[in-house]
């Protein structure tokens, strides 16, 4: 069963898209190495959990979602009017 808290290569790849963010931002922003996103995103290895929040809090914290669920995705959040 797929974790809602969870997050998979391809939505790092995709989100970092979204909002026109490259590997070494993301790394500087989550707190972690550039090879530790690098390394996620070819699908090499798992982050640790700490890491793995960390990169999912930091492309939430620049606008993007994560659509969980059967068919897990990403989109950019929508702006409170």
């Amino acid at each position: 069963m797929f974790n809602k808290k969870h997050i998979i290569p391809a939505q790092c790849r995709a989100g970092r898209g979204l909002i026109k963010m490259d590997q070494a931002t993301l790394a500087g922003a989550a707190s972690v190495s550039r090879n530790v996103i690098i390394d996620f995103e070819k699908g090499r290895r798992v982050p640790t959990k700490n890491n793995l929040a960390a990169i999912r809090s930091a492309l939430e914290d620049a606008g993007v979602e994560f659509t969980n669920g059967d068919a897990p995705g990403v989109r950019l959040k929508k702006k409170k009017r």
